[in-house]
């Protein structure tokens, strides 16, 4: 059974534009971070803020693996998890040395990163996604500091619900204009603002590892996962109902939801926002267009 979950690409666009006008009006800042990856939901989010901001003011940022790489190099000597996923790499390359020929004047470091990859085990492999995507995040919040500008996250429903995001990673954000947008509306909404067709084909990424693909992490698609989703969250359908409607993966994609909820609800502590919201409205408003630079964020 196919679930509809089109939506009116011109209304949307509308009311997202109102909403990053909005927050301007509100922040008092009129300028913005974006992390592009080249993938659709960066692009279609900065075709979005083009709407809202002046061009000048819209702060696009280029962050492949490959320059981030050298940031996490120099950052082995703090100890902890960087070194240990390193240090796995290098256990991989003399790995397959000790075990085969190696080319002629070949050495460990002559292994490709495809060839390191598939030999990591997974749990390095999301360790490693971890720290690129909070690396990310301390880039772009930086730069948001130095331009006096909010940082604008890219993340989706699909990945909300299904939990696939870092915390303080790809998650951290100060504007979240498609969370409430399902992947495959995305896909619609990238068809209305002329997203290019090589970009809107190519298989969804994080791009953390050589060959990774949301889809093939998930063992599941993102239309799939979005129907469900929609029935199961959105309509309260129970998955017995759901499982009946002909949809093979039903158990798998509940199971990954409902073992991500601490991420949405996570840090856990007594002080909320709850209570400072009861105390004193309007608090989260600032009083100018600048952020203190003696604060912390």
């Amino acid at each position: 059974m196919q679930i509809s979950l089109s939506i009116n690409p011109e209304q949307e666009v509308k009311k997202i534009t109102t909403f990053l006008k909005k927050i301007q009006k509100k922040t008092g800042i009129n300028k913005v971070v974006i992390g592009l990856s080249g993938g659709i939901d960066s692009t279609t989010v900065y075709c979005l803020l083009k709407k809202a901001y002046k061009p000048e003011n819209i702060i696009g940022v280029n962050l492949p693996i490959s320059l981030i790489r050298p940031i996490i190099n120099q950052l082995n000597n703090l100890g902890g998890l960087i070194p240990k996923f390193f240090d796995a790499e290098n256990e991989a390359r003399h790995r397959v040395f000790s075990s085969t020929s190696p080319p002629k004047g070949g050495s460990p470091k002559s292994l490709t990163k495809k060839q390191v990859s598939s030999l990591l085990p997974m749990n390095q492999k999301i360790s490693l996604g971890n720290i690129m995507a909070r690396v990310r995040m301390i880039i772009l919040f930086d730069l948001a500091k130095k331009h006096n500008a909010l940082v604008c996250g890219t993340e989706n429903k699909s990945e909300r619900l299904l939990g696939y995001f870092t915390r303080f990673g790809d998650a951290a954000s100060d504007i979240e204009p498609v969370t409430h947008l399902y992947k495959t509306q995305i896909y619609q909404l990238a068809k209305y603002l002329k997203v290019t067709k090589k970009i809107i084909d190519q298989p969804p990424t994080a791009d953390l590892w050589k060959g990774q693909t949301d889809e093939g992490e998930f063992g599941f698609t993102y239309e799939e996962a979005d129907q469900v989703l929609y029935l199961y969250f959105d309509k309260k359908i129970a998955t017995k109902e759901i499982k009946r409607l002909g949809f093979k993966n039903v158990e798998k994609i509940i199971k990954r939801f409902l073992g991500n909820q601490f991420k949405q609800e996570t840090p856990y502590s007594l002080f909320t926002l709850r209570y400072l919201a009861a105390g004193r409205q309007g608090f989260l408003v600032p009083l100018s267009g600048t952020r203190n630079e003696t604060d912390g964020g």
